[in-house]
């Protein structure tokens, strides 16, 4: 059964999955469709072309699918799309994209905290973790499980790879490595997210063959572009060497800078005091 506060105004193209519930004078317009079992807070605004997941938790003063705050869009038809058991906390906002037929998504089981931004045309993995107040500006891409502390702000077509951790109040102006930990103004790399990758089961042999790929780009006095083509060259995971050396060879923005003199060990725990 579904529970929808008589206050709230819902469109007639609105279409309401199974025991959705919708909080008192909030209001959803256009072409949305929210999943089961999805719940919906007071005073949310949804507009335009919207998915959101079954199971997804929308809090309260949410407002997602308005317009992005982008001066070359001219109204094109473009959507937000929003994966299963997200959770976006209150005040949260998530712009429609810009380009026709262009897409702001965000993926499953992800958890963003409250007054988090996040602009047009990002797209976000599975199990991302956003807490307060931390905003992308557009055409930012983060991958699965990377996890922003509060009051990050990153910068737009800037990428963020898989298991990374921002720290709280960085600056972002160039793209983080996959399995690293950030921060700084502007954020550097200071070692491999270590912790993380214990807390996702990576096994050590993986760990420590992520921790040899990284000394021989960093840490090996080779040039970066002769650096990358000994991994592809290497006897390493070629599915890791893919998705590290692809990472580099996708960036627009470059790739942050490693710390000096911080060459951390696979069992040390490198996270600045954040």
């Amino acid at each position: 059964m579904k529970k929808i506060d008589p206050t709230a105004k819902i469109e007639k193209e609105v279409e309401i999955g199974e025991e959705v519930e919708i909080g008192p004078y909030s209001i959803l317009q256009g072409e949305i469709k929210v999943g089961a079992h999805t719940k919906i807070g007071a005073f949310t605004v949804m507009e335009g072309k919207v998915k959101v997941g079954p199971y997804c938790n929308i809090g309260h003063h949410v407002v997602i699918g308005t317009p992005p705050q982008d001066l070359s869009y001219r109204g094109e038809e473009t959507q937000v799309v929003i994966g299963d058991r997200t959770t976006l906390r209150e005040f949260v906002t998530v712009h429609r994209a810009t380009g026709e037929g262009k897409i702001t998504s965000i993926g499953d089981d992800c958890l963003i905290m409250a007054y988090c931004h996040i602009a047009h045309n990002c797209r976000l993995g599975n199990g991302i973790t956003m807490a307060n107040s931390s905003a992308l500006a557009g055409y930012v891409e983060v991958e699965d499980l990377a996890t922003l502390s509060g009051w990050v702000g990153v910068h737009q077509f800037v990428r963020l790879g898989k298991l990374v951790m921002i720290g709280g109040l960085s600056k972002v102006v160039m793209d983080i490595p996959p399995y690293t930990l950030a921060d700084g103004h502007p954020a550097r790399i200071f070692g491999l997210n270590v912790v993380g990758m214990k807390r996702r089961g990576i096994e050590k042999d993986k760990r420590e063959e992520i921790h040899q790929i990284y000394r021989l780009i960093y840490h090996n006095n080779l040039p970066r572009s002769q650096a990358l083509q000994e991994l592809k060259r290497s006897s390493f995971d070629p599915q890791l060497v893919e998705e590290i050396v692809g990472f580099w060879e996708k960036s627009k923005r470059g790739v942050a800078r490693w710390v000096k003199g911080r060459k951390d060990s696979d069992e040390e725990d490198t996270s600045p005091s954040w």
